[in-house]
């Protein structure tokens, strides 16, 4: 639970979903990633609840929220945003997806552009095959009851331990095993383990990412776009964030030194600056069904600029 703000429940569809909800202004949607909860934005929702109304939900199987049975795609999760933003009568958002998050996030701004005024990839899932072999590991047939092992309440707190005892160490490929030691003890709950699986199933297999938004990244023409990576980052390579650039015509991107798969965690005040330029510097994006039905046509053939790429906030 975030500091100063309670965790609040709508149920749609018959789903119990869990959110924060805080701060007034122009609307901002952060998604977390795979194994997370709304809990990761914790650093940063102080500062942004100054400016703007940030939402920060638990994804349907994680967190607080329900973890049935369900559609665990991103187009899934992507209608799972559309509604619960309905329901909390918010029309358009700037959308900031985090690892697996980003892949909600660039599904969300592909499916609802009328609802989307600007996109932010934080060490984005989707942009190319790369992911580290844990994450892989889960989509494989013997995660569920090797993890229900792992996750032992003895053998379970030792690991922790373990995990968070390293990551206090001076080594940046070690920095992240604090919070894999948090997603660790999530999978403690059998439905969150079948959840997670299915999510990972979803956008994974043994040689890495299915997805990808490479055919579909000229869309974003129109789309005000930013893409935030740590550049210790050992969970998805921090290269991924040139393919970015390469693919999306108006992407903007900023890489932060001594920082690995949570930036926004390990430079919690950058981030936040870095999220207030984005909206301060850019236009809200304005949906028209003709441009989008000549892009469609188009194929991504038109003209394409030259993107810009930083290292400064």
């Amino acid at each position: 639970m975030s500091k100063g703000n309670d965790v609040e429940f709508v149920t749609i569809h018959g789903h119990r979903r869990a959110y924060v909800r805080t701060g007034s202004g122009p609307a901002v949607l952060l998604l977390h990633g795979l194994g997370c909860d709304h809990t990761t934005w914790e650093p940063v929702i102080e500062a942004l609840s100054r400016r703007y109304t940030v939402i920060a939900p638990d994804l349907l199987g994680h967190g607080q929220s329900d973890k049935p049975r369900a559609d665990y795609t991103l187009g899934g999760y992507a209608n799972g945003m559309r509604d619960l933003l309905t329901v909390l009568g918010i029309d358009k958002v700037t959308v900031i997806g985090h690892s697996f998050g980003g892949g909600v996030a660039m599904q969300f701004a592909y499916q609802y552009p009328e609802r989307t005024e600007r996109l932010m990839l934080v060490a984005s899932g989707g942009l190319g095959p790369e992911v580290s072999p844990g994450i892989r590991a889960i989509s494989t047939p013997g995660f569920h009851q090797v993890m229900g092992l792992l996750t032992l309440p003895g053998v379970r707190h030792l690991g922790m331990a373990g995990l968070r005892t390293v990551a206090k160490g001076p080594w940046k490929l070690t920095r992240d095993l604090d919070e894999v030691a948090d997603i660790y003890d999530t999978f403690k709950d059998p439905q969150a383990r079948h959840a997670i699986r299915h999510v990972v199933r979803a956008v994974v297999d043994w040689r890495g990412q299915i997805v990808t938004m490479a055919d579909r990244a000229y869309l974003t023409e129109e789309m005000p776009m930013w893409v935030v990576w740590g550049r210790d980052d050992r969970v998805i390579p921090v290269r991924h964030a040139n393919t970015a650039a390469a693919l999306a015509t108006n992407a903007r991107v900023e890489v932060i030194p001594d920082a690995g798969h949570f930036p926004h965690k390990d430079h919690p005040h950058r981030f936040a600056r870095i999220v207030q330029e984005f909206i301060r510097s850019t236009e809200p994006a304005k949906y028209s069904r003709a441009r989008f039905r000549a892009l469609l046509r188009s194929g991504g053939n038109g003209p394409r600029l030259r993107s810009v790429s930083s290292d400064t906030a």
